[in-house]
């Protein structure tokens, strides 16, 4: 565990183990002020991977998570992203805007679709993007933490389908005018829980 790290824990720590609400308030300020950073958030998935593990086995599956890692960070560079973490076949990124996080995502399924016409189908690449923005915690080159964290993570890795990027309505709404996106509504119910989001493609 790093310092930064293993301070962040302490603080969590110290939080919970906290009597007093005035107090406990105080230091979640304090935690806010120290990590806490408005961002794009960014979380890609790989379509379909489990079905392929299942079939071709582990050497398989851990070669197309590498080739996903070398061709998802230099993209999410061009856009002034930051690669946060890799997990499994998931990718974690943020952007000071939406837009460059849209951009790198739509960049991000250009350079897959290019190798997947070089490889065999049993290799091919596919990913599902979602994309969320507002306040997180973040620990440089670590983790981070928060609700855009948490949506993104819904949108990309259970809702959004191969080759789509699906953004909140958060993330929407922080698009200037000139964009050059379209994004069209979209509703997901399950377990009684309505979810709305819009799927975005660039502009004719």
């Amino acid at each position: 565990m790093t310092d930064l790290s293993a301070r962040f824990q302490e603080q969590l720590l110290q939080y919970s183990q906290e009597p007093d609400p005035a107090r406990r308030q105080a230091l979640e300020q304090a935690l806010w002020r120290e990590y806490g950073a408005d961002r794009a958030v960014l979380v890609l998935d790989m379509s379909g991977f489990s079905e392929l593990s299942n079939r071709y086995g582990i050497v398989h599956y851990l070669s197309m998570v590498r080739r996903m890692q070398l061709t998802a960070e230099p993209i999410i560079g061009r856009y002034r992203g930051t690669l946060v973490k890799f997990e499994a076949d998931n990718c974690f990124a943020m952007f000071p805007e939406v837009a460059a996080a849209i951009q790198a995502a739509f960049d991000l399924n250009a350079a897959f679709g290019e190798a997947n016409d070089l490889t065999p189908d049993e290799l091919d690449i596919r990913i599902a993007c979602g994309i969320d923005f507002g306040a997180i915690l973040v620990l440089p080159g670590q983790d981070f933490f928060g609700n855009a964290v948490n949506r993104a993570c819904k949108l990309g890795e259970d809702l959004a389908a191969a080759g789509e990027v699906l953004i909140t309505q958060e993330a929407m709404a922080r698009l200037p005018d000139d964009h050059g996106f379209v994004g069209n509504r979209v509703q997901f119910d399950g377990s009684g829980i309505r979810i709305e989001a819009f799927a975005v493609t660039r502009r004719a």
